[in-house]
C-alpha cells in the first residue's frame, strides 16, 4: 500500500500542522511515516515516535484489556457487574429488574447508561483530577449528575463515556490495582507499545519532545496546549499510529490462534461480532461488512486532535491516522477521510 496523495499540499489546505500514519498489510505494519510539525511555528518535526492524543480510541485499548482479564478469570462478560464492583454500585431501578448491566452491554454502549448533557469535558486545573467514584456519583464538574440506568440494558444504543468509566472502576475493584498499571502490565509491556501512556493526570511530568500539541481548525495551538481528559479508560490515551497498529496486528493474530497476549480465538471473534440490538457494534469497536470484508473502526476526536483506526482483520490490512488538529468536522469529511479514501486496504 502506498500513500497516493500529496500530503504536504493537503495538510496546508486543511490547516493541519502535524500528521502521522501507520499502514498494515499482510498482517504486519508495512508503513509508518510522519508529516509536518508537532507545534505550529516550530521546526519540531513529526516522526514515527511522535505521540498524539488518541481520545476515544482509548476505548479500543480498554476493551482489549477487558478481554485479557476475562481470559484470566478476573472478569466475566455476562455477569451483573455489581457482583464485582466494590467502590461503587450501579443503582438498581425499574430498568434493571429483569436485565442487569454487564461488561457486554457496557462495551457495546447498550448498558442503559446515558451521558448527562455537557459532561466529560477537558481537564480543568481548577477542578482537579476526579476519582471515578466521584465522577459516577455526579460530584464533579465533569459529570454533574449521578450515573444511573435510564433504559433497559440491551434495548438501545447510546454512546457513553460514563460506561467506560464504570469499566475502569470495575477493573480497579476486581484487580485491586490502578487502571493504568493494569494496561501497562497486560497490554503495553507484552506488546512493546513503548510510546503509549495513560498517565495523563501527570502529563507535565511525562511530556517530552515526542508529544504533539493540539491545534484548532485554523491551525493555532489550543489554549491548554496538551489537552487531557481525566477519565483514562474512556479518553485518556496518548499514543502513536505504530503502537496502535501493533494492537490491531495482535487482534489479527488472535483470530488465527497466534495471540501474544494469550487471547483465545473465540474471544477475539466475539470482540468483532455484532452485539445486542445493533449489528454495527462490537465489543468496543464499530463494525461494517461481513466475513472476509468485515471492517472494524475506532474514532478519536477531542480538543485539538482527531484520529481514526480502521482495519480489515480477516484480510490483514488496516490504517491508523492521527492528526494534531480538530477540524470541526467528522474525520471522514476532513484530511483523515481523504487519506483513507486514497488507500487500497
Amino acid at each position: 500500500m502506498e500513500l497516493n496523495i500529496s500530503m504536504d499540499e493537503r495538510m496546508k489546505f486543511y490547516n493541519v500542522s502535524g500528521l502521522s500514519i501507520a499502514l498494515i498489510g499482510n498482517g504486519q505494519i508495512s508503513t509508518a511515516e510522519g508529516f509536518g510539525v508537532l507545534e505550529s511555528g516550530t521546526n519540531n518535526r513529526v516522526s514515527n515516535h511522535s505521540i498524539f492524543h488518541a481520545c476515544s480510541i482509548s476505548k479500543f485499548i480498554t476493551s482489549m484489556l477487558v478481554l485479557k482479564l476475562i481470559e484470566l478469570g478476573m472478569l466475566d462478560l455476562d455477569e451483573d457487574i455489581n457482583n464485582r464492583l466494590t467502590s461503587w454500585k450501579v443503582p438498581t431501578n425499574e430498568f434493571t429488574l429483569d436485565k442487569k448491566v454487564t461488561l457486554r452491554t457496557l462495551l457495546s454502549h447498550q448498558s442503559g447508561i446515558i451521558d448527562p448533557e455537557g459532561s466529560f469535558g477537558e481537564f480543568d486545573s481548577t477542578q482537579g483530577i476526579p476519582t471515578m467514584v466521584e465522577l459516577l456519583e455526579g460530584k464533579t464538574a465533569y459529570c454533574k449528575e449521578a450515573i444511573q440506568v435510564q433504559y433497559e440494558p440491551g434495548s438501545d444504543f447510546q454512546y457513553s463515556d460514563a460506561g467506560f468509566c464504570i469499566i475502569q472502576q470495575l477493573i480497579e475493584d476486581a484487580s485491586g490495582r490502578p487502571f493504568e498499571v493494569m494496561v501497562t502490565e497486560h497490554i503495553f509491556r507484552p506488546l512493546n507499545m513503548n510510546n503509549s501512556t495513560f498517565v495523563v493526570q501527570y502529563i507535565s511530568e511525562v511530556i517530552n519532545d515526542d508529544f504533539s500539541c493540539g491545534h484548532n481548525k485554523n491551525g493555532h495551538v489550543v489554549d491548554s496546549k496538551y489537552p487531557i481528559y481525566p477519565f483514562p479508560a474512556a479518553a485518556g490515551l496518548w499514543s502513536t499510529p505504530s503502537d496502535l497498529a501493533i494492537l490491531v496486528v495482535e487482534l489479527m493474530n488472535s483470530l488465527q490462534g497466534r495471540s501474544n497476549l494469550g487471547l483465545s480465538q473465540s474471544k477475539a471473534k466475539e470482540f468483532i461480532t455484532s452485539q445486542g440490538c445493533k449489528e454495527w457494534t462490537g465489543l468496543g469497536v464499530f463494525l461494517d461488512g461481513a466475513e472476509q470484508e468485515l471492517k472494524i473502526s475506532s474514532l478519536g476526536w477531542g480538543v485539538g486532535f482527531q484520529c481514526m483506526l480502521v482495519a480489515y482483520p480477516y484480510k490483514g490490512t488496516g490504517a491508523v491516522i492521527m492528526t494534531n488538529a480538530d477540524l470541526g468536522v467528522h474525520q471522514l469529511q476532513g484530511i483523515i477521510g481523504e487519506i483513507f479514501n486514497s488507500l487500497t486496504l
